[in-house]
């Protein structure tokens, strides 16, 4: 699947790319992942990281691997891709309230302060602000926002845009079957 390009699932930690990242596997698409992290509570089936994602800054010569893969990067690694290929970005979004909670949930089992909740959403908001004016300047990078609520709402629906974005080549059937909304825990109170 080399005509896809390079592939990289993003979002703010918690947001559901590791839900994208199962998608795109199960479509057929191949993960780079190396296990590092292991599966837990708050990753049922897995994180699908790739340690050398965090040291792009310094070395990115494993991106000519990359070529017909997908690979998961938080959001504000973005920045560091070199302008000297071109990249498909799918993009998850999540309310705000769910990742926090989310977030806050897993730093309590892990033994780790939440940190404040109103610094943190000011932190994201002004982040994505300047990382999506950030992205519409970029030429080589082509970016596909995706709703994580709309994943869990049309799984298939999503999963045939998600095709259309990366060529077509992909099982939409396969890619929406890995939609678990059992798995959907941290939701915005009303």
């Amino acid at each position: 699947m080399s005509d896809v390009g390079i592939v990289i699932v993003s979002g703010l930690p918690r947001s559901g790319t590791s839900l994208m990242m199962q998608m795109l596997a199960g479509g057929g698409l191949e993960a780079m992942t190396d296990n590092t992290r292991a599966a837990d509570v708050d990753n049922p089936r897995g994180y699908y990281e790739l340690e050398q994602v965090k040291s792009i800054k310094r070395d990115a010569s494993w991106l000519n691997q990359a070529v017909g893969k997908v690979f998961k990067m938080v959001s504000l690694l973005l920045y560091d891709l070199p302008a000297d290929r071109r990249y498909r970005v799918i993009f998850v979004e999540r309310n705000l309230d769910e990742i926090l909670a989310s977030q806050g949930k897993m730093l309590q089992r892990l033994g780790r302060p939440a940190g404040n909740a109103d610094e943190m959403r000011r932190s994201f908001t002004t982040h994505l602000v300047k990382l999506n004016a950030w992205l519409g300047q970029q030429g080589h990078i082509d970016v596909l926002r995706v709703g994580y609520h709309d994943l869990l709402a049309s799984p298939l629906a999503q999963a045939e845009r998600i095709n259309q974005f990366l060529g077509g080549a992909l099982d939409t059937a396969k890619m929406a079957a890995a939609v678990d909304p059992s798995l959907y825990r941290n939701r915005k109170q009303a």
